[in-house]
């Protein structure tokens, strides 16, 4: 990461000196900011805007594991966001509302977390004129879980993802139910899994070469480990397969990568640090920082991705907040 590239990161009640805590109608620029949703101030989601301002710019999505440490994922990737121009959201999933948030939240199992972040996505396009069209997104663990459920469900609105550790995935396949396949099956009444979209999406697993422990967060099933493989490791490269060979049955030529980072376990902060995987993230996300900057934007506003009834409900909210600030 270039020299010149800094970012300012203010203080919070929670950690000093590291965050802003803020919900002002016209976000700071070049600051991680803690925000709550304007008609939802039991979301919260952590927000960086680059120097440049938001306007236009492409939106990088990073979604934590289960130990939600998104403040932490909005902290490590806030350089990057600076360096490539882009508008980063960091969306904060609690076990008590979100219990099923990376399978996406199925009917009695808490909230829908695909539901959440379009709102977050929203209220961010707003604010900031970022282009919410085509996502580019980031998970880790169960994040990474999330990730890639989320592009399967909305190939339309993701650009390209990155599943980084998963612990273990849903297949491009018909005949087995979700989560493990794309059968359909109660509790996302409203979701499709269309292959011929979804297999369009560019992705890339990242995964620690020493990320093999069968820890307590695994997913043990014996038809997962039949089916995927015993580890994450294993998993993910059995996926990245998978869907490779399901795209040629389209005919689509889709870009898929496998990176393994040397050295590392399972730690969303060790590999940041020790595998640099930020410089793998953004490298598969957006290529070069330079040819980042310079690739033009056609979509000068961002469509919402709400249900009709949320979007006059949160219109409304941004209105009333804006008059009190008049």
């Amino acid at each position: 990461m270039s020299q010149n590239t800094s970012v300012t990161i203010k203080n919070n009640i929670d950690d000093k000196d590291m965050l802003t805590d803020t919900n002002d109608i016209f976000p700071q620029v070049g600051t991680v900011l803690t925000r709550n949703l304007i008609h939802d101030p039991t979301q919260r989601y952590y927000l960086y805007v680059p120097r440049g301002g938001g306007a236009v710019k492409s939106v990088f999505v990073t979604v934590h594991g289960v130990k939600r440490m998104a403040k932490e994922h909005a902290l490590q990737f806030a350089s990057f966001a600076e360096r490539y121009g882009v508008v980063l959201v960091a969306p904060l999933f609690p076990k008590t509302y979100f219990r099923d948030y990376q399978r996406l939240g199925r009917n009695g199992r808490g909230r829908r977390a695909d539901r959440a972040l379009n709102r977050i996505l929203t209220e961010v396009g707003f604010l900031t004129g970022a282009n919410i069209d085509k996502l580019y997104m980031f998970g880790y663990s169960g994040g990474g879980q999330f990730v890639h459920r989320y592009a399967m469900a909305y190939p339309k609105r993701t650009a390209r993802i990155v599943v980084a550790a998963a612990g273990w995935y849903t297949f491009p396949d018909s005949a087995v139910n979700y989560p493990k396949g794309i059968k359909k099956v109660k509790g996302l009444k409203d979701i499709r899994f269309d292959p011929t979209q979804f297999l369009s999406v560019p992705a890339c697993v990242v995964v620690g070469e020493k990320d093999i422990q069968r820890d307590l967060e695994l997913n043990k099933s014996s038809k997962i480990d039949q089916l995927q493989g015993i580890n994450r490791l294993e998993r993910g490269r059995a996926w990245v397969e998978a869907m490779v060979i399901a795209a040629k049955t389209y005919r689509l030529d889709t870009s898929y990568d496998f990176k393994v980072l040397p050295g590392c376990h399972h730690s969303f902060t060790k590999c940041m640090k020790r595998g640099k995987m930020g410089k793998w993230v953004f490298r598969f996300l957006f290529g070069s920082a330079r040819d980042s900057k310079k690739s033009p934007l056609s979509r000068k506003f961002s469509k919402s991705i709400l249900t009709p009834s949320d979007q006059q409900k949160w219109e409304e909210e941004v209105q009333s907040t804006m008059k009190s600030l008049i």
